[in-house]
């Protein structure tokens, strides 16, 4: 079975109610085997397309990816990416700005390590932080030096998470503009999911760490965490910079989904190895036969 990936994208400007929104999609395979088996073909297929964008040079992908906690994240990346040559992939992980980064722009830390021409980068987080837990806890702003009144102002009168959109869509729109492709992917996991995998977390010893008092806090903003995401994805989901909502309480079905999403945006690139002119040509086989005399 192959998902719509049509169906789990947001259009700009869509009114979005998440908690009417599936976090479980219907099974896309028989078994265990079954879904190794097509993630093993999906990885495949990503490593040559990969390959090809590396050889060709002109181009470079971006994925996002942004969740509650303990939605999959990690093992979305690690799974779906896993044979993709690493010279050719870099991941980067948002975690609390430093004191440096916070005497920038919100998007300066981001900027820094977008990923060059030939590569694709993988933010597991991202500036859209910025737009979400900010959102939530609005005194984070005043640990940036600003309040949201003067960035209202500074706006031009927009509220300050609107600004902030503007900026993200500005952005979003030069790096498409400039050879850069944005996928972005919302793993959409339920609270009662969530509560299930934060009882495995504390109970498997390789992964408590992971665990901490925080993560039983930030459950109480769940509503306002879903109101944050639903007005961000309305207003950047874009044609060139599509969000995807993917059902998220299944990791098979969401690496699955995954998986397919960031095919088809590669086949639409149109990316083959570079062709070989004629005086080229002529110049290997010259190579060639010195080698093989």
């Amino acid at each position: 079975m192959k998902i719509d990936s049509e169906k789990l994208r947001v259009r700009q400007g869509d009114t979005l109610d998440l908690a009417r929104t599936p976090t479980l999609s219907p099974a896309l395979c028989k078994s265990d085997k079954h879904y190794a088996t097509r993630l093993l073909k999906h990885v495949a297929n990503l490593s040559e397309f990969q390959e090809r964008l590396y050889a060709t040079n002109q181009r470079a992908v971006l994925l996002i990816f942004q969740a509650m906690d303990a939605a999959g994240k990690d093992g979305a990346i690690q799974h779906v990416m896993s044979g993709v040559n690493p010279q050719g992939c870099q991941v980067f992980s948002f975690k609390h700005p430093s004191e440096a980064e916070l005497q920038h722009d919100f998007l300066w830390c981001s900027t820094r390590d977008l990923p060059e021409r030939g590569r694709i980068g993988i933010f597991n987080r991202s500036y859209y932080e910025e737009v979400l837990i900010v959102r939530v806890h609005r005194d984070i702003l005043s640990s940036e030096g600003l309040t949201e009144e003067s960035l209202t102002v500074s706006g031009g009168g927009r509220n300050v998470w609107h600004s902030r959109y503007r900026s993200i869509l500005d952005l979003e729109r030069h790096l498409h503009a400039n050879g850069t492709r944005i996928v972005k992917f919302f793993l959409h996991i339920s609270k009662e999911e969530q509560r299930k995998r934060f009882v495995e977390r504390i109970d498997d010893p390789q992964k408590s760490w992971k665990f901490s008092a925080a993560d039983i806090q930030e459950r109480k903003f769940w509503p306002s965490y879903m109101t944050a995401y639903e007005q961000c994805l309305s207003a950047t989901s874009t044609c060139d910079s599509p969000w995807y909502v993917v059902p998220a309480d299944d990791k098979n079905n969401s690496r699955l989904i995954v998986s397919q999403i960031v095919l088809e945006t590669f086949r639409t690139m149109d990316l083959s190895y570079p062709q070989v002119d004629p005086v080229r040509r002529k110049e290997l086989k010259a190579f060639r036969s010195e080698l093989t005399r």
